[in-house]
């Protein structure tokens, strides 16, 4: 089941994902936690709130959706290295209790089966997710099985397009793969908020909500999750009935 929230802009859907991400900033609870533009807004929001009110992340886990392949986490577009700079250096959350998959080294396979195994450990409670203007979720791309577990993949060309404008504009610098938490896995989280901005996003919002559940649109399965909310702006909505 998807409800829709609507909003005016970027603000308001950053807005409406903390109040719904503020119930679950407890003791013993898990976050799945996104990169990219989409979650910024939330982060801040995130780190103000542990500020002012001083919410404490010492007994919360954190798992991302994934991790660029080849990347060391120094380097600034290393997802590692979004995380602790937007929201991990910035709230009192333990290093131990940070989950993001691994992209250096050998075996990346065994590495992405043993980070399934800990989220199947601690299930994550809410998972926050974007959407790519192609329909993706996490890295998982049209085409992608619903029931894929974390695991390395190719990314779209549109990917790394989009993913151009964090590397300089230099096509040549955006890597080619990723590891991220597959379809199956994402679907395992009891609660999900996606949020979409932007008219870039507005077929892949329809496609998502409106269109039929098909693997071309690797966020339609989203349509079988049991709680998912979709913030979407006037922009991202502007397509939806």
């Amino acid at each position: 089941m998807i409800n829709i929230i609507r909003v005016h802009n970027y603000d308001e859907a950053s807005d409406q994902a903390f109040a719904l991400m503020k119930q679950y900033l407890q003791p013993g609870k898990v976050l799945g936690l996104a990169t990219g533009s989409t979650p910024l807004g939330l982060y801040a929001r995130m780190v103000k709130d542990h500020e002012e009110n001083g919410t404490s992340y010492l007994e919360i886990k954190t798992f991302n959706l994934d991790e660029y392949v080849g990347l060391e986490i120094t380097h600034p577009e290393s997802y590692y290295a979004f995380m602790h700079r937007n929201l991990f250096d910035h709230i009192d959350i333990l290093e131990d209790n940070v989950h993001i998959p691994c992209g250096l080294g050998e075996d990346l396979e065994e590495k992405a089966r043993e980070y399934d195994e800990m989220i199947d450990q601690d299930p994550v409670d809410v998972q926050i997710l974007g959407i790519g203007s192609d329909g993706h979720i996490a890295f998982n791309e049209p085409g992608t099985p619903f029931d894929s577990l974390t695991h390395i993949t190719d990314l779209a060309e549109s990917t790394i397009q989009d993913n151009c404008r964090f590397f300089d504009n230099d096509i040549t610098k955006v890597p080619k793969q990723a590891v991220t938490q597959g379809i199956g896995t994402i679907m395992k989280a009891r609660n999900i908020i996606l949020i979409a901005t932007g008219v870039n996003k507005a077929q892949a919002v329809k496609d998502m909500i409106d269109g039929p559940i098909d693997e071309a649109c690797p966020a339609s399965i989203l349509q079988k999750h049991p709680n998912v909310t979709v913030i979407v702006d006037e922009a991202a909505g502007s397509l939806l009935a």
